[in-house]
């Protein structure tokens, strides 16, 4: 469709893949109880990637009661030990999020 941009979360995985990179997993639940889901992780190394669009816009992330609860999520997700980042949709775009993403991956595992 004209004026839509694609979708940021499947962008990001397409250059994860273009660079040779480990693929992650996609919504992936990490909660034991919540139905939380983290936009792209790599369980077993216990790393996740959260795709925010719509910053610009108003959208769910940026409004109060949703932002609120992102931090409950993103909180709980370390308190389980996961380790992730957060990027926008113009970060996916000029590269960034890649560039992240490598050295995310590129840290020492934890004991």
């Amino acid at each position: 469709m004209r004026g839509q941009r694609p979708n940021p979360h499947l962008t990001l995985l397409l250059l994860i893949r273009a660079e040779g990179l480990p693929e992650p997993a996609c919504e992936v639940r990490f909660h034991p109880t919540r139905r939380w889901r983290l936009d792209l992780a790599w369980p077993e190394l216990k790393l996740y990637v959260e795709v925010h669009g719509g910053v610009f816009t108003h959208g769910r992330h940026t409004r109060g009661k949703g932002f609120t609860s992102d931090r409950a999520k993103f909180n709980e997700a370390v308190l389980l030990g996961w380790r992730g980042l957060e990027v926008t949709s113009a970060q996916v775009r000029d590269g960034s999020a890649l560039e992240w993403i490598r050295r995310l991956l590129a840290l020492p595992r934890e004991a």
